[in-house]
C-alpha cells in the first residue's frame, strides 16, 4: 500500500493545495518499507494533474491536514481514501493511522475556494 501526505520542512501541511511536496510512504505487512518524495506540480492541488498521477503510481490513502471537500471527491474518483486532521510528522501519522489511531475529520477547509 502507498501513502501520500501533503508535506512541507519535513511535517504534515495544513493544506493539500498548497504542499511543498508529497511524502510517500510504501507500507508492507503494516510496517514501513520506504518513503520518497513526490514534487507537485506549480499550483498543485485538485486543478493540477497530481491526483491522476497520485492513483497511477498506485497511492490508495492521503493523509492531510486538511482540504476542501473538491479536492476530497477528485481524491475519491480516482481511489484514494482522504483521512483529514493529520499533523505532524509523516512516518509517526502513518503509524497512528495503521494502528487505527487515526480518523478523518469529516472537516472540509472553505477559505480557498473548492474545486469543481
Amino acid at each position: 500500500m502507498k501513502i501520500a501526505l501533503p508535506s512541507r520542512g519535513g511535517m504534515i501541511d495544513a493544506h493539500f493545495g498548497h504542499c511543498e511536496y508529497f511524502t510517500i510512504v510504501t507500507v508492507e505487512n503494516d510496517t514501513i518499507t520506504e518513503e520518497t518524495r513526490l514534487n507537485p506540480p506549480q499550483g498543485c492541488g485538485c486543478k493540477s494533474e497530481i491526483i491522476p498521477t497520485m492513483a497511477q503510481m498506485g497511492i490508495s490513502v492521503m493523509l492531510a491536514g486538511n482540504m476542501g471537500q473538491g479536492a476530497v471527491n477528485i481524491l475519491g474518483n480516482h481511489g484514494i481514501k482522504v483521512v483529514r486532521g493529520c499533523s505532524g510528522v509523516p512516518k509517526d501519522a502513518v503509524e497512528k493511522w495503521l494502528t487505527g489511531q487515526l480518523k478523518d475529520t469529516g472537516q472540509s477547509c472553505e477559505e480557498h475556494g473548492s474545486c469543481h
